[in-house]
């Protein structure tokens, strides 16, 4: 039997664009042979559609979309997912679905059962959990299809009560498919590979794993679609991050014609945890994801031109380096703002940035309209000393410059905050946090840092002292992230303890970090939460990301 993987980027609610993506997969399966070929989780619609699936108009385009799809699946299969009206009184209106169509018709429908309701999931909203299981019967073989989560259940702490795959197997099938919709983040990868070999060496059977490519809005999904023998070997491996199609051939004794890429004894066997923060840690993955989500932002939003502030620091010329990257260095433009604070050196760094990218920039002070400011509100202020309220003056003027230029020429703001930074509430509301999508704001200070080595790999793209020089907002005399931040190779570290693995004060100060720091740092985090509330998207590249995937209260008590 030759089954096809369609590794495709799909766009939410575009009907009209994933149906005529989905038909040209099954027209290129038909040209190689294919018997069957497999699709990923909810690609008519687009994952994840959250509250569209309350529309009837929006299911009712989806069940036109499959109408559609069947036609094409004559002497060919096709599993394709989508919502699937739920046809009792009792529980959720919708089931997230597998379509199996063949011979012009649905000749099944697979209903997912483990619906993940965690970090930027949030599928039993909308969702009813199966409660049947049904093998395929397709030419000879006997297919068990699931749906991304379905198949990871398994461990010593299941996070369901059922699992599908064990009803499943009741049935005797001969194969695993599995359509889903995983996204990246900088330990995922290797995470599929290890859950697919548990299942492959806990049933016995081969797997066929097609996982979607491309961002919608601030999650990534990578792509990395997977094909495992019986003997949880990995055969074949799609590409990261760009659309593919692939085929492979099953014998009738259960294995591949191809050979092993990977053996089994070399592919992890857990679920990767780190219990710290590698700042090195697939880094290139990382750069990747963030230009294609931009790529995609811009592209499925019908935008074409970006802008930012660019300082002559190291957060803006990353920003801009990757921007540039995915946009074409015409489409994006730079504004340098030096204030009265400024160094000269940040602005030719700055300039030379732009140069070695060779994208348009302007520059334009800000001593006038901050001095302005400072003039109108002397009456109020009267003789108050230099505080943080001046800071935050040329912050916003910045702010309103780069919005005012955006607006005249229909450009879209890229933020430039770190991890870091939001974490610990260091910027400025309707400032330097203002912008249409966080290119940064989930990479911490140091990960910045080693993007830009990485974006220099080849040649001195992000000058040297950028890179070099201490981090700084310039809002004052001499004024250095050092005064009113930890060092960040220490900061990050706690951050990383207490955001991406949930430990408490008492578990992060075990491990050997200053006691007063750690307080003063996870206050820092509770008490900005109302600044993070307000911020824009921000591209996940973590396994917790401020955003969607992380909610915590804004006037909590705890460790403020």
């Amino acid at each position: 039997m030759k089954i096809a993987l369609a590794q495709q980027n799909y766009h939410i609610g575009n009907f009209e664009d994933n149906t005529r993506k989905i038909i040209e997969g099954i027209d290129w399966a038909k040209k190689q042979g294919a018997d069957l070929v497999l699709f990923s989780e909810l690609c008519v619609c687009g994952y994840p559609p959250r509250d569209f699936l309350e529309f009837a108009d929006f299911i009712s385009k989806c069940k036109q979309a499959i109408d559609e799809i069947k036609q094409y699946a004559d002497t060919i299969a096709v599993l394709v997912g989508a919502p699937d009206i739920n046809p009792v009184r009792e529980g959720k209106d919708l089931f997230n679905a597998a379509y199996f169509l063949y011979e012009k018709e649905v000749k099944a429908v697979v209903h997912k059962t483990c619906l993940p309701n965690y970090d930027v999931f949030d599928e039993y909203r909308y969702f009813e959990p199966a409660y049947n299981w049904k093998i395929i019967d397709f030419k000879g073989k006997k297919l068990a299809v699931t749906i991304c989560e379905d198949i990871w259940n398994l461990g010593d702490n299941p996070l369901y009560r059922n699992c599908p795959m064990d009803e499943l197997m009741k049935q005797q099938p001969d194969i695993m498919l599995n359509l889903s919709a995983s996204p990246f983040d900088y330990t995922h990868v290797e995470d599929r590979k290890a859950i697919i070999k548990l299942n492959v060496e806990k049933y016995k059977l081969p797997m066929l794993y097609c996982n979607c490519v491309g961002s919608q809005t601030e999650i990534v999904f990578d792509g990395g679609s997977l094909v495992f023998d019986k003997h949880a070997n990995l055969i074949k491996q799609l590409p990261l991050f760009e659309e593919a199609m692939e085929i492979v051939e099953l014998n009738a004794d259960g294995n591949f014609t191809l050979s092993v890429t990977t053996a089994a004894k070399d592919l992890p066997d857990a679920e990767f945890n780190p219990a710290e923060l590698d700042y090195n840690l697939c880094t290139a993955e990382i750069h990747n994801a963030i230009v294609m989500a931009i790529k995609d932002y811009f592209s499925k939003m019908g935008f074409t031109k970006a802008i930012l502030g660019s300082s002559g620091g190291i957060d803006s010329a990353v920003t801009l380096a990757l921007a540039c990257t995915a946009l074409g260095k015409e489409n994006v433009r730079a504004i340098l703002m030096p204030s009265p604070y400024s160094t000269g050196h940040s602005v030719s760094d700055a300039e030379q940035l732009s140069k070695n990218l060779g994208n348009p920039y302007d520059i334009i002070p800000i001593k006038n309209i901050y001095e302005s400011f400072l003039a109108e509100l002397k009456p109020i202020y009267k003789d108050l000393p230099f505080g943080v309220a001046e800071e935050n003056i040329q912050a916003r003027t910045r702010g309103n410059l780069l919005m005012a230029i955006a607006n005249k020429f229909g450009y879209i703001l890229l933020n430039t905050s770190n991890k870091s930074e939001l974490a610990t509430g260091y910027g400025t509301l309707y400032g330097d946090m203002a912008g249409g999508i966080g290119v940064l704001g989930d990479c911490y200070k140091m990960q910045v840092y080693a993007l830009a080595k990485y974006i220099n790999r080849s040649k001195a793209i992000i000058p040297h002292n950028i890179i070099n020089k201490p981090p700084s907002a310039e809002l004052r005399p001499d004024q250095k992230d050092s005064d009113s931040l930890p060092d960040y190779s220490i900061l990050d570290k706690i951050l990383y303890q207490y955001i991406e693995r949930r430990q408490g004060p008492a578990a992060i100060k075990a491990q050997g970090f200053d006691a007063v720091l750690v307080d003063r740092v996870l206050k820092m985090v509770n008490i900005n939460e109302y600044k993070r509330n307000q911020f824009c998207p921000i591209i996940r590249i973590s396994p917790k990301a401020f955003g969607v995937g992380r909610r915590v209260p804004i006037v909590g008590k705890y460790l403020s």
